[in-house]
């Protein structure tokens, strides 16, 4: 069957401002206040939690961060976690985009490195988790993005092919996951990124939702 997987972060929703104000509450319980800003910064927070404390530290106390990034990370996921959809919205189109794959015959699944604790209960709050027949997160397996295992198994768990499936994502590890996996990868062109994307050579590039279905069929028919 022919598979679509989605990344989450920054490809089917805009969970930015969200993301930094867990980072945020982090910094501000350490004393040094808001240090990520929710616009400037919004491409870190696509990268994972890891990667926006690691900015943040490298702001407030340069140096090897590397220990206090770990003793952190726990609080973040926290916060975040209470206040996962205070402004997480769908990017427009995506919800449409979705079920017209689904209509279309499409297998569709989510293959994120969110922890899928916590991509299991956005999905459900944003109503659209019965959208994806399968979802696979940072723990869901021992390995995540780049490693093709956690797409792989997300294809499998949609009842796919690898071979007729592509993934579409934001960032250069969804880039690389899908070259690690042999297949097509679609990187969408709205988040902080921009057309910056084009430079990581995706098979495809995604303006809007309205062109996922031409995009698609492009490459895989």
């Amino acid at each position: 069957m022919k598979t679509v997987i989605f990344d989450l972060d920054g490809t089917l929703a805009d969970t930015s401002r969200d993301l930094i104000a867990a980072a945020n509450a982090c910094f501000r319980d350490l004393g040094h206040g808001d240090v990520l800003d929710p616009l400037a910064d919004a491409a870190t927070a696509f990268r994972g939690g890891r990667a926006m404390l690691t900015l943040g530290f490298s702001r407030v106390a340069p140096g090897d961060a590397s220990a206090a990034i770990e003793a952190q990370y726990p609080r973040l996921l926290q916060s975040y976690g209470q206040n996962i959809d205070t402004h997480t919205v769908m990017y427009p189109g995506a919800v449409e985009a979705v079920e017209g794959l689904r209509a279309a015959g499409y297998r569709v699944g989510v293959c994120t490195n969110k922890p899928e604790g916590l991509a299991e209960e956005l999905l459900q709050r944003l109503g659209v988790r019965d959208l994806f027949a399968a979802l696979v997160g940072a723990d869901t397996l021992p390995v995540r993005k780049p490693n093709p295992e956690p797409y792989v198994e997300t294809v499998a768990r949609v009842g796919g092919d690898v071979a007729q499936s592509l993934l579409i994502g934001d960032t250069v590890t969804d880039r690389e996951t899908a070259r690690a996996a042999g297949v097509p990868c679609v990187l969408v062109t709205f988040g902080p990124e921009g057309r910056a994307v084009e430079a990581m050579a995706p098979e495809g590039l995604l303006e809007d939702y309205a062109a996922l279905p031409e995009v698609v069929r492009g490459l895989i028919g």
